[in-house]
């Protein structure tokens, strides 16, 4: 074998070895998932159940990135000039592969953020007068963006507060009643899974409504990759942001952008690309150089995941939500943000204390899960009715840490008076 050869297959050697040994076909059972779970690193001394900022490595996968650390470290430009290019390749294929796009539909981004703020910023479709719509539900710094279109192109910007309790039908129909108040809509913001309460939008439904009334849909899917078992192109809409260091498990600073084939040229190209080396989709976002050894893990990262299987690991979260959540439906001292129907909700759920739905009170309710009972969640404000207590649960957790927090939120909440 050529020198180049040998380099090539000794990068990825390791990837083979990524898959979990007891990913036996078909297995589901409890203990194939301590299997899984004892992959993961913990706090000491803390369930977490916060795992929606940014998702744990797996430990083979660590193992992965510090390797490519030490590589990218070691070799410097000896390795970037040569022979990384051909690495790279390589991650950005199996990304593509992952989500369900051709490759020239995909850029790797450092997150969803960048990808989402270069979409709506970008975005060339919009005329003054015209108006673009987002909720309560979408992400603060998407929302941002979006109201910076009001300076930037003179548009009309219309936020709505999505239903509570939801329903699939009452989500599509908020966005109809929306498009049709609203006739000059030309851009649509749409979360698939949300941040805040976990609640999942019937994005494909929506996007061919937002389609026949002439409005272009850009999807926030940072949450959803990994978490919910689907494929890009499921959702039918041209212009999407994800992240790959949430549910995938890859290393921190690893995102992506996706536009569909023949749209790249409706998105503004990044002033800083290159207008001779760099067209289509790689033109529309420039952020120099970045992690280098995040990106190279992405392999073995995706190849991790692979070997749980994409219906496997949504079933298995939910499974998880479902141990604490379900028995809390219709509780006289909380509302469940997200409702039974599964097709709505993934790992993610929060709950608001029917009392007082102030963001004090919720950050003193998640003081006592955490000082008294060890358990780790995170207060979200934003939402129209009020801060909430969001409950992210992930591979790394067992089944008795959901235990856990239903018997603390039995003993922390007041019970239905007689």
């Amino acid at each position: 074998m050529k020198r180049r050869d040998l380099l090539a297959a000794a990068a990825a050697a390791p990837v083979a070895g990524i898959l979990p040994q007891a990913a036996a076909a078909g297995e589901t059972g409890e203990a194939y998932w301590d299997r899984i779970a004892a992959l993961y690193d913990r706090p000491p001394g803390v369930i977490q159940l916060e795992h929606g900022n940014w998702g744990a490595m797996a430990r083979p996968v660590r193992q992965e990135y510090v390797r490519q650390v030490e590589r990218v470290n070691r070799d410097t430009s000896f390795y970037s000039r040569r022979t990384m290019s051909a690495d790279l390749r390589t991650a950005h294929r199996a990304v593509a592969t992952l989500l369900g796009v051709e490759t020239d539909e995909l850029v790797l981004t450092r997150n969803a953020t960048e990808a989402l703020k270069a979409l709506i910023l970008g975005y060339e479709g919009l005329r003054s007068g015209d108006t673009v719509i987002l909720a309560d539900h979408d992400y603060d710094a998407m929302q941002h963006c979006m109201a910076a279109l009001a300076a930037r192109r003179g548009v009309e910007v219309v936020r709505i507060a999505l239903p509570h309790p939801a329903s699939h039908q009452g989500l599509i129909d908020v966005y109809a009643a929306a498009l049709k108040a609203n006739p000059r809509t030309r851009l649509v913001l749409l979360t698939h899974l949300g941040h805040r309460s976990g609640l999942v939008l019937p994005v494909a439904e929506i996007t061919t409504l937002a389609r026949s009334h002439g409005a272009d849909v850009i999807v926030d899917a940072a949450h959803s990759l990994g978490q919910l078992d689907f494929r890009l192109p499921e959702l039918g809409a041209d212009f999407i942001g994800v992240n790959l260091h949430k549910w995938i498990g890859a290393p921190l600073g690893v995102g992506a952008m996706i536009v569909r084939r023949g749209r790249h040229g409706e998105i503004a190209r990044d002033p800083a690309s290159d207008p001779v080396r760099e067209s289509g989709v790689a033109a529309l976002v420039h952020t120099g150089t970045v992690d280098f050894a995040a990106v190279l893990t992405l392999p073995a990262a995706i190849a991790f995941q692979d070997g749980i299987g994409a219906a496997r690991r949504a079933a298995r979260l939910r499974a998880l939500r479902d141990r604490w959540a379900t028995s809390f439906d219709g509780h006289p001292a909380i509302d469940m943000l997200t409702p039974p129907d599964p097709r709505l909700y993934g790992a993610i759920t929060s709950f608001r204390l029917k009392e007082d739905s102030s963001a004090q009170a919720h950050e003193k309710f998640a003081a006592r899960l955490l000082d008294d009972y060890g358990l780790f969640t995170v207060v979200r404000t934003g939402l129209a009715k009020g801060a909430c207590i969001r409950v992210t649960p992930a591979l790394a957790n067992r089944m008795a840490d959901c235990d856990r927090l239903a018997e603390a939120l039995q003993r922390l909440l007041p019970r239905a008076p007689g």
